[in-house]
């Protein structure tokens, strides 16, 4: 990686990386929010292109002639973690911000960012992943991923005090933290944030989550789209639980052990007695009550869908969870990287 040794600065220069695959309906706004943020440092945008099947090939192209910050890197592989790799290799400021093509900047994100690592003095800061939707469908999405029916107490997703994290959404490293750690594993295909998060804080940096930081978010456009990725994020939950034991907790388990009850509920319902069906029930009730509040000041046609998009998160998160392979988990231990203690080298 190559290695920027700047002289500390009030507004250093930032590196923006984004790993882009399949994105054409939102890159070029996305990469707008980057470019207009209120931030006085330098400023260049790298996006690790994917082999994507929509435009958005030509749309970052077109962005590259526009604009002489923005750069882009090729990603074979059309793996994030190999695209954030990639991303941070073609890159050269001492601050690194990741962004996801689908997600929106706030002005002064950037700025703030820069603050709080100069103020904290942490490795790696980030902040809310802020849902919102352009449909009425999106919009139920975006309720039930803000609500903590749908989430539980994840501060990223609905919100709390600034302080130390276990990991942060997307996040604005030092690069050095970065270079120490040798990048993202890429054997990590989900939950590539934490696992490089863990290995910081075990070579005793510091993970700050702060609320000022706000990203706005695009779900996943249909149900289809949602399940594939409430299962990929329940699967690879799994992988990091056997990859860290300590590392579970209740809210963790709560969705496969809804998925466990209904079933079970549903089959003692249909083979055993009519009481079986008294735990499906009780969880359609228990989601129904919850839309309620998670859907304040929504339409009607959002509102119907809340309790459809909480029961695709929970069914499909637990699902994954469950069938999560021991083989993948294996795997993946196999590729540890030990956290990296010593200072980096430096280089001429």
């Amino acid at each position: 990686m190559n290695a920027t040794h700047a002289t500390p600065s009030r507004h250093p220069a930032v590196s923006v990386i984004m790993p882009v695959l399949n994105e054409e309906r939102h890159l070029r706004d996305s990469v707008r929010h980057i470019l207009e943020q209120e931030y006085d440092g330098e400023m260049e945008v790298v996006i690790a292109l994917g082999p994507s099947t929509d435009r958005t090939d030509e749309i970052a192209a077109e962005l590259v002639r526009e604009d002489p910050r923005v750069h882009t890197v090729p990603n074979p592989t059309g793996r994030t973690p190999a695209a954030l790799n990639a991303a941070i290799e073609a890159s050269r400021h001492p601050i690194v911000v990741r962004v996801d093509g689908h997600g929106m900047l706030s002005p002064n994100y950037i700025a703030t960012a820069v603050r709080l690592l100069e103020e904290t003095g942490a490795q790696n800061v980030g902040g809310i992943m802020h849902a919102e939707g352009e449909n009425a469908w999106e919009e139920a999405v975006a309720a039930a991923m803000t609500s903590k029916i749908g989430v539980g107490n994840a501060a990223f997703h609905t919100g709390g005090q600034a302080g130390p994290a276990e990991t942060v959404f997307l996040g604005v490293f030092r690069r050095e933290a970065l270079e120490q750690q040798g990048g993202y594993n890429i054997e990590f295909i989900r939950a590539q944030d934490w696992e490089l998060n863990f290995r910081i804080r075990e070579a005793g940096g510091l993970i700050w989550f702060s609320p000022e930081l706000k990203v706005r978010y695009r779900p996943r456009p249909s149900v289809r789209a949602l399940a594939k990725q409430y299962k990929d994020y329940g699967k690879w939950r799994h992988v990091v639980a056997r990859y860290h034991s300590g590392s579970i907790n209740a809210r963790y388990l709560a969705p496969p052990t809804a998925v466990c009850a209904i079933a079970a509920g549903l089959v003692v319902g249909a083979a055993v007695t009519p009481w079986g069906f008294v735990v499906p029930g009780a969880y359609l009730a228990a989601i129904a009550a919850g839309s309620v509040p998670a859907g304040k000041g929504l339409s009607l046609k959002a509102r119907v869908q809340i309790p459809v998009a909480l029961a695709t998160m929970h069914m499909s998160w637990g699902w994954g969870f469950l069938t999560s392979p021991r083989s993948l988990a294996r795997k993946v231990i196999a590729s540890r990287r030990p956290a990296v203690t010593k200072a980096p080298a430096e280089t001429a």
